[in-house]
């Protein structure tokens, strides 16, 4: 009989049908074990029936099912573990008592370990193990472990294999583990393939999004720079600017120019403008494709601008009568969802700016 290792002396009482416990000596033997687990290779570990019982209560259902059995021959009880290696079992009973488990021990038998924290529900290893698991997922051993963790009831352990299928899922394929599943489990299978189209379309739809949201912050931006360049005034056009004739520069009234925050977009609105003024194909029935897409960007700013009365952008008044116009006619609804993204997108962009600046305050201070 091999004895098992623990970390304190425990002595279980005759009381409540043997289901109390006193620990108080410092000890590495088991003395005077009530019962007996069986592995599968007949080994028989000494233990305790008061510490399994507070450890797992599947143990002391077991253990109360079969105490008045044994009491009556006076015998010791026998619990068997089989389907696991015997030094799992070992190293299963030993975490029930000090609740101390190595690395090389989750490293070689955590999957064993796993199977018997959910059968006998101790939800401490069961959480260990399953962070030793996904540490030692591989390509290799990944359906194996999938398979188990369904069984298991381990949520975590699921999604991190399937994510590791989709990862790797051409050299899973060619894995033993792959093959067998598709002749003995279509049903695993085809929630494998699902996973991995969802996944798929979950991505593409982000970076729709993405891309979605990227375009509206532009927007957003080109608003500002239209009202920047008509009111204060920028490098190349604006009404309140003059030019520095020595330096070649346009400098707005009362002050040096600021930098501009986003150059390249308010260089180019400003180069957009200045067409706009003097194209000449404009009014023609094909039009001019650049002063089209200036005109729905003046048309873009009116829709948003809520000072129409007083704003400097050219055509601001006009768009909101047509606006207006628009309504009782009724109006164009992806225009309209168009208009509360680029508002929603500004709001962001500003609440961001204003969130740094606070940060770079703080810092400062």
């Amino acid at each position: 009989m091999e004895p098992v290792l623990v970390a304190m002396a425990v002595t279980a009482t005759s009381e409540d049908d043997g289901f109390s416990l006193i620990t108080d000596k410092v000890s590495y033997n088991l003395t005077a074990s009530d019962v007996t687990i069986v592995t599968s290779g007949n080994r028989r570990i000494p233990a305790h029936s008061g510490i399994l019982a507070s450890a797992s209560p599947v143990l002391m259902n077991i253990m109360k099912k079969t105490v008045r059995r044994y009491q009556r021959y006076g015998a010791k009880r026998a619990i068997k573990i089989l389907g696991v290696p015997c030094d799992a079992v070992s190293v299963f009973i030993r975490f029930l008592y000090s609740f101390s488990l190595t690395e090389d021990e989750l490293e070689k038998y955590g999957i064993h370990l796993l199977a018997l924290s959910h059968v006998y529900m101790v939800a401490n290893l069961k959480q260990r193990c399953s962070r030793g698991v996904v540490d030692g997922l591989t390509a290799e051993n990944v359906v194996d472990v999938l398979q188990l963790a369904r069984l298991c009831d381990a949520p975590d352990v699921c999604l991190k294999s399937m994510r590791l299928i989709q990862s790797q899922f051409k050299t899973v394929e060619q894995t033993e583990g792959w093959k067998f599943l598709q002749e003995h489990d279509p049903v695993l299978e085809l929630d494998i393939l699902q996973f991995i189209d969802d996944s798929e379309s979950r991505k593409k739809r982000r970076r729709r999004h993405k891309k979605e949201q990227n375009l509206y912050m532009q927007l957003s931006e080109a608003m500002e720079c239209i009202e920047h360049i008509c009111t204060q005034g920028c490098t190349l056009v604006g009404p309140t600017n003059i030019v520095d004739v020595n330096k070649s520069t346009t400098v707005p009234f009362g002050g040096k120019s600021k930098p501009c925050k986003a150059v390249s977009t308010c260089y180019g609105l400003q180069l957009s403008i200045r067409h706009f003024a003097v194209c000449k194909k404009r009014s023609n029935e094909n039009g001019c494709l650049r002063c089209k897409r200036m005109l729905q960007l003046l048309r873009l700013h009116s829709s948003i601008c809520d000072q129409p009365e007083s704003c400097r952008v050219p055509l601001c008044r006009q768009f909101k009568k047509r606006v207006e116009h628009d309504k009782r006619m009724g109006e164009d609804t992806k225009w309209k969802l168009l208009v509360r993204r680029v508002v929603s997108a500004k709001a962001m962009s500003s609440l961001c700016q204003s969130s740094k600046k606070n940060k770079c305050d703080g810092e400062a201070e």
